[in-house]
């Protein structure tokens, strides 16, 4: 399985807007809906990715333990639906019902979305402040699904807690790992 690490867009960045279809609402959302008053998390994943597998129900806690508390969440595939069928937006929402994800799931078929984001991997975890600079890029914990290593989210779950706790962000911070975006 490949192993393709996050580019790890600079901190400070401001959080490219977009304007995305949800595959699970059947509407289209942007950043500004996205967004929470604490802050908001950007996530690319997809339906088929070992890696996204592997950490799919901590995501998932992971949002319902934020949101609660002001964290603003979406979720971006943004892979070739061609090469990947497995991908396309009626999968994703058979993917989002399947593991209950109640958050925006959005189809980036263009792949302009990604680029923006500088996104290279699935999963790829982006999270902004309540001003929408970059506070974090990086991993969900040292999980992965080859090691023994429980997933417990906490690399991301220490990043969010600062941001809802007027905490600095730890840093260094570590690339995420998993499979590469299927590029056109």
């Amino acid at each position: 399985m490949a192993q393709t690490p996050s580019n790890m867009l600079p901190l400070g960045t401001k959080a490219p807007d977009f304007l995305l279809p949800a595959t699970n609402f059947n509407t289209n959302f942007n950043f500004d809906e996205c967004r929470g008053n604490k802050g908001t998390l950007v996530m690319f994943i997809c339906n088929h990715c070992p890696f996204v597998l592997h950490v799919i129900d901590e995501i998932v806690m992971i949002s319902n333990d934020y949101r609660v508390q002001g964290l603003g969440i979406v979720a971006i595939s943004s892979n070739d639906i061609i090469k990947y069928p497995q991908d396309s937006p009626e999968k994703m929402a058979d993917f989002a019902l399947e593991n209950k994800i109640d958050f925006p799931y959005l189809f980036d078929e263009t792949q302009e979305v990604a680029k923006a984001y500088n996104a290279a991997c699935t999963p790829d975890f982006y999270l902004f402040d309540n001003r929408d600079q970059l506070v974090y890029r990086g991993q969900l914990d040292d999980s992965r699904p080859a090691n023994a290593i429980p997933v417990s989210g906490s690399d991301l779950r220490n990043a969010i807690d600062a941001i809802i706790y007027n905490r600095k962000v730890v840093e260094p911070q570590k690339p995420s790992i998993g499979c590469n975006i299927k590029w056109k």
